[in-house]
């Protein structure tokens, strides 16, 4: 259940405020003081990162972790890198989004009927967050998934670490997780009892590794991200 936040804007003022995990604090500070050369006029974020998105959304994006100079620089998840740049080219095509690019906070982005977030909320050092620093994060999660219980009918996860991190949070939210897990993998689909019927989308993660190789490529993410958008009720183009 959640831990009393009266709407999505209350947990995120909170989370934004979190220093649970030193090592992540410590790096997030530290990539935001040395900065990239490339942006070097930028004021970082260097904090936590919310989640991004209405309210009462249908849908949920569930990524891995912000980027060090993508949104631990922006304070947007998904917002300043290429992998960003990957996913909202997707979102737009499919009609998730009202524009293919998100470059900063004020570029007028927005999200229809989906919001994106992640089991873990700043930047780790390598794109690796440890087991602890994941279960410390949590309950953001938890909290998140219980304040969009009233809308929320589907989820795409980007990666393994989201699914692994993904099913701990949803049973803590009150949704019925068989045993064993269902295991990761690209198109996986499974609907789950609880709240509301749920499901659950497992998709490669938008990491340049993953696109730069074709292992996910722009059709592959539509094509979930339209399966996923028709299981919410979310009108497509």
């Amino acid at each position: 259940m959640s831990d009393g936040y009266r709407d999505i804007a209350a947990l995120d003022a909170q989370l934004i405020e979190c220093r649970a995990c030193p090592r992540l604090v410590r790096w997030r500070e530290q990539v935001a003081v040395e900065k990239r050369a490339s942006f070097r006029e930028w004021t970082y974020w260097g904090r936590p990162v919310p989640g991004f998105g209405p309210s009462d959304a249908s849908l949920l994006i569930v990524g891995l972790a912000p980027a060090a100079n993508g949104a631990n620089r922006t304070g947007r998840m998904f917002t300043g890198d290429r992998s960003g740049d990957f996913l909202y080219a997707a979102m737009y095509e499919v009609g998730l989004a009202s524009q293919p690019t998100s470059t900063h906070i004020g570029d007028g982005l927005e999200l229809y009927g989906t919001r994106i977030s992640a089991p873990v909320h700043c930047a780790p050092p390598e794109n690796k967050p440890t087991p602890d620093e994941r279960n410390n994060c949590r309950h953001w999660l938890v909290d998140e998934l219980d304040l969009l219980k009233p809308s929320l009918r589907s989820i795409v996860v980007l990666g393994g670490f989201g699914w692994q991190a993904l099913f701990p949070a949803l049973a803590e939210a009150g949704w019925e997780v068989p045993r064993p897990r269902p295991k990761f993998g690209h198109g996986v689909h499974v609907v789950l009892d609880g709240p509301t019927p749920l499901h659950v989308y497992g998709c490669f993660h938008v990491s340049q590794h993953n696109t730069f190789t074709g292992r996910l490529t722009p059709t592959m993410l539509e094509e979930i991200l339209r399966d996923a958008a028709d299981s919410a009720g979310i009108p497509q183009r």
